[in-house]
């Protein structure tokens, strides 16, 4: 099963993670099969750069987005248009 979820990066004290596309039994910062964006906590602005076509290509394939990258892809309107794609065939 495909699950989209962080993947931390950077140094102790200072995260960084990169928005990802890997199998649910590999270890958070383990194989990933596809990076889709990053999201920086640390800036105010411009903290999430996603690329939209992958984020739906693997929602449509059917991956699981953890509750965090859920809550991000709320933010950026892509749950809403992925919704809206599902109901509207």
């Amino acid at each position: 099963m495909v699950k989209l979820r962080l993947k931390r990066m950077g140094k102790k004290g200072h995260p960084f993670y990169r928005i990802v596309a890997a199998d649910s039994r590999s270890p958070r910062d383990g194989r990933i099969i596809e990076e889709i964006g990053t999201y920086n906590p640390l800036l105010e602005k411009d903290q999430v750069k996603l690329d939209k076509e992958k984020a739906m290509k693997w929602l449509q394939n059917g991956a699981q987005p953890s509750d965090t990258v859920r809550s991000i892809l709320s933010k950026q309107g892509i749950m809403k248009e992925f919704h809206d794609s599902k109901f509207a065939k």
